[in-house]
């Protein structure tokens, strides 16, 4: 018994030492092997969905492609540089190109223009007398009228004791001539005929109504009173725009005037008649230069007898300039441009063989097909991004840098980052405190309309609806079209808006004229690019929130607009619905 008992007794004791070192060995162990876990910290990403990230390895639960782990920070970068991994340069495809010289020919050179009124032949129709107006016989704005034409009639107390005069000045005739000829000449300086003044004499009879007659022949484009309403002595009723000729007024660089002078012959061509050329010559060019776009006014005189031209309407111009040579310029890929309210900005790669990247601002002269010339900001030899632009800019916002949408880095932006464990993603806020220009609340009410028009074109993309993107789209255009200009009252922001909506007009054009989806959405990008940039400078007194898709426009990355914070991608149909990712809310 005893015997059993000292075995039992070493056991017990062979039990507790075992525990007692190797177990704390355990312990020790996995001690370390979290130290050093810790220790590495990583944090796991998407290369094409980069707001995704986890604790731990796995799949993007976006479009399932595995987590890469991202690249710790670089050191020795300045605040406006960042760095992007080799995986995702080659995953999204990214681009450069060293900024080079090209031939700009002096020879010729193309401006862009819009068709505007001849205002030299331009009228207002005034009432000549105070009264109430009883018939009003323009409708519409829009309406022919010719010289002659009776537009309203008017009730005027001050005519009817006038005529009233006359009559009775008429049986003084022979004794007080003068008292005569007095009425008569304050009844036509009232622009009363003299078949009108002579009828009245003829009668003997007042008239209680009397009408108003075009006195030029043309096209009403304002209509300033009301039927019934009361009219003062000299108060417009009418104005009156002759279209038999019209302005074509063209931007010239501040470079470029001295290459100019009135009477030069011009050709020019219309977006709506493209295979249609017209002649014309200088017949103004502007004394006075634009601080802002550092440009002048070259104008010339159309003859627009069978009414092509449209005031409004964009054309383009090509002159010969009367100094004939070539010269060297920096130019670039319009592809690597990214246009930004008042900004042109592209990516700078700025080390040699390492992918660091920073936003650079340049100031654009003419394009030239499908190069721009480069004014400023670019020097020879700089290597910038041609492809995958908008992927950097992505980057850039995520990294809270300076960016397209965000011109000085975090300290403009409002970043909320929460790291919630392995099955929580960052939750990102962005909102962009960006420079507005001035602009009526009529102005913005009209594009909250072009706006409404464009959810339901990216709702029609989402479910692949191909007529209902040839009518929103149709929609649009209409809207564009009677945008009134004349609410925009800042010079500045009258032009940025002429701008847009001609990028506008393009790329909705484009979509009616493609039949497949897929190249549609091409040009969809095109237009929510431009949407983008003008409801960022003129607001639309709504919450819109910017959203941004790395793996579209085949993995280029692509933005679209949204009324709701929920992401709905109008790039796949009916796939990949929540891929993207809100990278601005603008107020």
């Amino acid at each position: 018994m005893k015997k059993y008992r000292f075995y039992l007794g070493t056991l017990v004791v062979g039990l507790f030492l075992g525990w007692l070192f190797f177990g704390n060995l355990s312990n020790e162990n996995k001690m370390l092997k979290h130290i050093e876990i810790t220790d590495k910290n990583e944090i796991w990403s998407c290369a094409m969905h980069p707001q995704i990230m986890r604790a731990e390895a796995g799949d993007c639960p976006i479009c399932g492609m595995d987590l890469i782990p991202l690249d710790p920070p670089t050191d020795g970068l300045s605040a406006d540089q960042f760095k992007l991994t080799a995986n995702a340069m080659a995953l999204a495809n990214i681009e450069t190109s060293i900024v080079g010289i090209g031939k700009n020919d002096l020879n010729a050179i193309k401006l862009s223009g819009k068709i505007a009124e001849n205002e030299t032949t331009n009228a207002v129709q005034v009432s000549y007398f105070s009264g109430r107006i009883e018939t009003l016989n323009i409708s519409f704005i829009g309406e022919e009228v010719f010289k002659g034409q009776l537009l309203a009639t008017i009730y005027s107390p001050e005519l009817y004791a006038a005529q009233q005069e006359l009559i009775t000045a008429l049986s003084l005739k022979s004794t007080q001539p003068e008292i005569y000829k007095a009425v008569r000449t304050k009844l036509k300086l009232w622009k009363l005929s003299e078949i009108q003044i002579n009828q009245i004499e003829t009668l003997g009879k007042v008239q209680q109504f009397f009408p108003i007659y075009a006195t030029v022949s043309g096209t009403v484009s304002e209509k300033l009173a009301a039927q019934g309403e009361a009219v003062k002595k000299g108060q417009p009723l009418f104005k009156i725009i002759n279209l038999n000729t019209v302005w074509a007024n063209f931007d010239v660089y501040e470079n470029q005037i001295n290459r100019f002078k009135k009477g030069q012959e011009i050709t020019v061509t219309a977006n709506a008649f493209p295979n249609k050329i017209y002649k014309g010559k200088v017949d103004f060019i502007g004394p006075i230069l634009n601080s802002n776009s550092r440009t002048v006014t070259l104008r010339v005189v159309l003859t627009n007898k069978k009414g092509m031209f449209k005031p409004g309407m964009f054309v383009e111009g090509e002159i010969k300039t009367i100094n004939s040579r070539t010269t060297e310029v920096i130019t670039i890929p319009s592809s690597a441009v990214l246009w930004t309210g008042k900004r042109s900005v592209v990516y700078l790669k700025v080390i040699i063989n390492e992918p660091v990247f920073e936003i650079r601002e340049i100031t654009l002269g003419n394009k030239n097909g499908p190069t721009y010339e480069v004014l400023s900001g670019l020097n020879i030899g700089d290597e910038i991004v041609t492809n995958g632009t908008f992927t950097v800019d992505a980057a850039a916002q995520l990294q809270g840098k300076r960016s397209m949408m965000n011109n000085s880095g975090s300290t403009n932006m409002t970043e909320h980052k929460t790291y919630l464990g392995s099955n929580t993603s960052i939750s990102k806020v962005t909102k962009r405190n960006g420079e507005r220009l001035e602009v009526s609340k009529e102005f913005q009410n009209q594009l909250k309309e072009v706006f409404m028009e464009y959810v339901a074109l990216k709702d029609a993309f989402v479910k692949e609806n191909s007529k209902s993107i040839i009518e929103q789209s149709k929609k649009i255009l209409s809207l564009l079209s009677i945008a009134d200009i004349k609410l925009i009252e800042n010079k500045e922001a009258d032009k940025y808006w002429v701008s847009l909506e001609k990028e506008l007009t393009v790329g909705l054009n484009l979509i009616l004229k493609t039949p497949k989806n897929k190249e549609q959405r091409n040009y969809f990008k095109q237009v929510s690019a431009s949407l983008i940039k003008a409801i960022q400078v003129f607001g639309i007194n709504e919450k819109v929130f910017v959203v941004f898709c790395p793996m579209a426009d085949s993995n280029k990355g692509a933005y679209w607009l949204s009324i709701e914070e929920k992401v709905i991608n109008p790039y796949f149909g009916n796939k990949m619905l929540s891929c993207g990712e809100v990278k601005q809310v603008i107020e």
